[in-house]
Order: C-alpha cells, then sequence, then structure tokens
C-alpha cells in the first residue's frame, strides 16, 4: 500500500500546526520527549524496538498532492496551512535510547528537536511505533531468557493486522528472536525466514506418508515434519522411515509439550535419528517456556502471546513537550502539574551506573541546555543517548538489517549487565531504581 506517513497521525496534531501558524508560534524551538510513567505491571525492565523504523517513515514524511487535496477538501487546515506544508521536510533533530537499550520508568527513550510545527506532526506517528515495536521486543527478551540457549522464532502473523506482524516480527529479533515466518519482513529487513508445512498439507494427502515423501521431495531430508496431526507416536516412525535418521527435525503442536518431547526424543534416538532435531510451538508465552526448560526440546515458534506483547501490547509511552522558545526567544523548560500526569521540565540526559559491573541505577539528568552542557557525570557512567537525527541529516547506521543485527546483539549484552533478577518471571519492581535530577 502506496500511502504517506504524514497522514498517519491524528487529526489535531494538523489543527494545532493550523493555529499556531496563525498565532505565529509554530516556529518556536521545541524540545518534545517521548518516557513511560511505568512499566507493564510486574515487569522489570523494557526493550527499545521501533527507532528504525520510525527513520524509515522520516524519509517519507512528507505530503503529495493528494494528500494536501484530501486536507483541503475536508478543511482540516487553511489554505495558508496548505501551503506550508508543500514542501515539508523534518529538518530538527533526534536523539534517544538505542534499539536494544533497556528502559525504566522515566527514561527519556526519544528527544526530539525542532520547530513545534514540525515536532507535533511526528507525534501520532513516533508513539504509534515506539509503543508496539517496544512491546514486543520486551515480550521477546523475557521469552528469549525462558528458553534459554534455544532458539525462538517469530510464528505471529495470522494473529495481528497485517502490517502489525511485520513490525512484529522486526522488534522481535531486536528482542533477542532468531527469525520469522513472515516473508514480506524477511525481505524487508533481511531477516531468517522460517517454515515448511501445516495440518492441511497433511490432511490433502491420502496419507500421512504421501505427505512426509512429498515434502521431504520438494526440501530435503534436513527438512522439518509436523507429526501431530494424527498419532505422534506413528508420525515419527514414518518420518524416520521415510527420511531415514538424516531427517532433519520434527514439530509438535499440540498437546503435553514437555512430556511428548521427551517421548519423541527418546523414540527418535531408537530409531538411529539422533540428530534430528525437536520444534514445539502452541500458543507459547514466556512461563510455557520456561516450563519446557527441562525438556529435550531444541527450538520453539512463538505467535499470539509475541504479537500481542504477552498480555501488555503497548507500552504506555507518551510524548511531551520539555521545553520551548518564549516570546523573548528564550529557551524556557515546561511542564504539565497534571494530577498523576506531572512532567520534568526541561531537556534531559541519561547514564547507568554501575556496581561491580552490575547497573545499580538510572540517573536522568534534567536542565536548561547551558546547563546541561556543563554537567559532568560521575565515572563509570555510561551515556545511553545516541544521536539519529541531526539538522534534519538521518544517521543510516540505525537502519537497515545491519542496524537491527547489531540491536540484537546489544540487547543481549544490555541485560547481562542488570542484576539477575530482571530475568525473573516473578512480578516485581523494576529491577534498577531511576533518580531524576533537575540542575
Amino acid at each position: 500500500m502506496d500511502y504517506s506517513p504524514a497522514l498517519m497521525t491524528d487529526m489535531y496534531e494538523y489543527t494545532m500546526l493550523d493555529a499556531t501558524l496563525r498565532d505565529g508560534t509554530a516556529n518556536r524551538k521545541c524540545v518534545f520527549e517521548v518516557f513511560t510513567r511505568h512499566l507493564p505491571e510486574g515487569r522489570r525492565y523494557g526493550v527499545v524496538a521501533g527507532t528504525g523504523r520510525i527513520l524509515d517513515a522520516l524519509e517519507r514524511f512528507h505530503l503529495d498532492d493528494e494528500d494536501l487535496r484530501f486536507l483541503s477538501d475536508r478543511k482540516v487546515v487553511s489554505p495558508e496551512t496548505i501551503k506550508w506544508l508543500e514542501n515539508f521536510r523534518f529538518s530538527g533533530s533526534i536523539k534517544g535510547y538505542r534499539e536494544g537499550e533497556m528502559f525504566f520508568p522515566n527514561s527519556p527513550i526519544l528527544q526530539v528537536e525542532g520547530t513545534f510545527g514540525e515536532c507535533t506532526l511526528l507525534e501520532t506517528l513516533i508513539l504509534s511505533i515506539l509503543n508496539y515495536d517496544s512491546a514486543v521486543a520486551s515480550a521477546a527478551s523475557r521469552m528469549v531468557s525462558a528458553a534459554k540457549d534455544r532458539p525462538c522464532m517469530d510464528m505471529g502473523g495470522r494473529r495481528t493486522n497485517e502490517w502489525a506482524a511485520v513490525a512484529a516480527a522486526r522488534a522481535a529479533v531486536v528482542g533477542g528472536f532468531k527469525g520469522t515466518a513472515n516473508l514480506l519482513a524477511a525481505q524487508m529487513y533481511g531477516l531468517k525466514a522460517i517454515g515448511t508445512a501445516a495440518h492441511c498439507f497433511t490432511l490433502v494427502h491420502d496419507s500421512e506418508r504421501d505427505a512426509f515423501q512429498s515434502q521431504i521431495n520438494a526440501l530435503g531430508k534436513n527438512t522439518t515434519l509436523l507429526v501431530d496431526t494424527y498419532n505422534i507416536e506413528e508420525a515419527v516412525k514414518t518420518a524416520v522411515e521415510v527420511a531415514g535418521p538424516e531427517l532433519g527435525g520434527i514439530r509438535i503442536d499440540s498437546g503435553d509439550l514437555a512430556s511428548l518431547a521427551q517421548r519423541v526424543r527418546n523414540q527418535l534416538d531408537a530409531l538411529g535419528a539422533t540428530n534430528t532435531t525437536i520444534t514445539v510451538t502452541n500458543d507459547l508465552d514466556e512461563y510455557a517456556l520456561a516450563a519446557l526448560q527441562t525438556a529435550p526440546v531444541d527450538s520453539y515458534g512463538v505467535g499470539t502471546m509475541l504479537v500481542t506483547g504477552s498480555g501488555a501490547p503497548t507500552c504506555a509511552m507518551v510524548y511531551k513537550l520539555t521545553e520551548r522558545e518564549n516570546a523573548d526567544g528564550v529557551m524556557q523548560p515546561v511542564a504539565k502539574k497534571s494530577k498523576n500526569k506531572a512532567t520534568v521540565p526541561g531537556r534531559k540526559l541519561a547514564y547507568r551506573s554501575y556496581e561491580y559491573n552490575l547497573a545499580d541505577c538510572e540517573h536522568v539528568i534534567s536542565g536548561s541546555e547551558d546547563a546541561l552542557a556543563a554537567y559532568r557525570p560521575a565515572d563509570g557512567w555510561k551515556n545511553l543517548l545516541v544521536d539519529f537525527v541531526d539538522h534534519g541529516r538521518i544517521d543510516p547506521q540505525w537502519q537497515g538489517h545491519d542496524a537491527i543485527t547489531a540491536a540484537h546483539e546489544y540487547r543481549a549484552k544490555a541485560l547481562a549487565e542488570l542484576p539477575i533478577t530482571a530475568q525473573s518471571l516473578m512480578k516485581g519492581e523494576p529491577v534498577i531504581p531511576t533518580e531524576t535530577t533537575v540542575l
């Protein structure tokens, strides 16, 4: 579908733009910040994902004649604003936490600096991407921890919106997954694609043996055969008879997975197929994966619970104005004082401190640009902010397949630097506190 990311937004972004262009405040310099006030209940940490997709969208964030005609015909904005939008390109700067980084309540995950007019147009797109992708990556990371060293694969495409499926596949890999069944995601982002056959493939053949033979003829002996359409024990026996002991793998998609995996492993070994792997699927989540740690399973396929964030499909991230140019042209920190929704004024720095090579605190430093420029963190603190966009110029190192691979590897490293309780599936508080200092 050919569409403009500049219309993937809420109408009030454009009505605010229109009003501020009329009163002269649209060109005031501003700093907006993305953060979450809390993690999903009981979660110990979150994983940032989606920044690369934001940068991809930013490259196409402009309106063509048809888009402008739509805004004009609907009278969303005035003719003067239509003219302002004709050659719109984001010319501001963006920095924040890199993909794969851990985040906590009040972490300044993304900071967007530019004029009010251009920054406000990005709000909905940024939040929709970061909220969903980070939710999936956070769930994926918990699942990968529960699976220990066994690879997890995304099979959630049929359990969500078709475009969300592509985003989820990418975010899952950032979160630690090894591949996806979604071919569009594999094509777009260079991800490993996985998949062989479903139960209908067995059912369309006159016998299970015919189905297995057909699949092996097409894909070779290293393929994975689905063995729970009828009787698993008979299917495993038939699979080895057809493929021989070189059979690549079998998949189980129903029943008591731990017990079945144990029986199948013993059966495969008895038949001489000692190198044949076992993959299990069927509504897995991190708790099911943890329960399968002692079972002889080699890999997992995860669907519904992955693409729904394992019960937390959003991170509750918000996009708030924290600093703006006043009528005298001076940058001024601003904040909401709403009950239970108050914000911390000013642009931010973010660091993580360590003791004995383990993270012990997230430090958020807020203040004016001059005050932050003069600030010196303590020795050993890690700077968590990186530059993504500099005055409209996107840094390409944060886009594409290599960026996803780097994020995948970084997540594992960042998680290993947290106290081990981060990997607990028991409900608890964030694994490290966040301390906010206003200069």
